[in-house]
């Protein structure tokens, strides 16, 4: 189980002095060989932390293995809205997400545990990022574009990425917990992947719940058009197969609300995105069928124009 790594990791991001070094100092105390990287970035808004954690798989790409690398990133504006509020907000689960997974990885690790396949964890740690008006509930605004997020977490190695966010501002899917979106892959949103839904199914023990995405939410954001929010945005640089992770409520719940973690649900994201890891290394999920994408692509043309800002 991982719920005391969350745990952990939730006291630890819950503090407003909280930086990258210091998430990096609590994952090399699991596992002392951790291959943990801290990038600084400073805008004019402010300063985030991006973090970086690499697990390496038994056949993996970086030991001369085959095995399939997959990327899980921590989505989010920033993990508080200090001063404005006090605490540790809705918005900040992706990264709590994040840095849970790779505790648990690398504390699998340290036991012999290890994945086929290497995983790539990636976030950004920064407890005071402002907030911004947006229908139906405000969200939470982030000291970086998110042309900055994708160069620091979306890495060429990645063969598919898991997108974790907060997706509570909405009143498009009254669900409690988890849901996946549809695969999204070099502009097209193609369909559910089948093996994913019944990871849903099995680590959260209900029928799974699919977060609704369109054209407009896997266009880059800066083009003045509404995105549902940043869950999807890594498929805006690269080609690797995206799938969102969604942590959901009924109601819907601003990013920059405080007292609104549930860490029951943040544990089913959890725990999915390990078993995915554990089965898209040894070639028991995957994300969409590549023939079927050709197929697409040699019928209506390339989509790849919807990763960028247009004309």
């Amino acid at each position: 189980m991982s719920f005391s790594h969350l745990i952990a990791a939730y006291d630890l991001l819950d503090d407003p002095a909280v930086r990258g070094d210091s998430v990096a100092a609590h994952l090399r105390g699991i596992s002392p060989h951790a291959q943990v990287e801290v990038e600084a970035v400073t805008e004019e808004a402010g300063t985030t932390d991006f973090l970086r954690v690499v697990i390496p798989g038994t056949e993996g790409k970086r030991s001369g293995g085959s095995a399939p690398t997959l990327g899980i990133l921590g989505r989010l504006g920033g993990l508080g809205a200090r001063p404005e509020q006090i605490g540790f907000v809705s918005d900040g689960d992706g990264a709590l997400s994040a840095v849970t997974i790779a505790a648990k990885l690398l504390a699998m690790a340290e036991r012999g545990e290890r994945l086929p396949g290497d995983v790539i964890v990636a976030t950004h740690i920064d407890p005071d990022a402002p907030t911004q008006p947006h229908d139906p509930v405000p969200f939470m605004g982030s000291v970086v574009e998110q042309e900055v997020s994708n160069t620091h977490e979306v890495s060429a190695e990645m063969d598919a990425i898991l997108s974790i966010d907060t997706t509570k501002g909405n009143r498009v899917l009254n669900h409690k917990g988890i849901a996946i979106t549809p695969t999204i892959a070099d502009g097209w949103i193609l369909r559910v992947s089948e093996s994913l839904l019944d990871i849903v199914n099995r680590t959260t023990g209900r029928l799974p719940a699919v977060m609704p995405i369109t054209m407009q939410d896997i266009t880059p954001y800066g083009n003045d058009v509404y995105h549902v929010n940043s869950i999807v945005q890594p498929c805006t640089a690269t080609e690797a197969p995206v799938v969102g992770v969604a942590i959901v409520t009924e109601s819907a719940v601003p990013g920059s609300a405080t007292g609104a973690t549930d860490l029951h649900d943040v544990d089913q994201a959890v725990r999915f995105a390990i078993e995915t890891a554990k089965d898209f290394g040894r070639g028991i999920a995957t994300f969409h069928a590549p023939e079927e994408l050709e197929r697409l692509q040699a019928l209506y043309g390339s989509m790849s124009a919807l990763r960028t800002q247009g004309r």
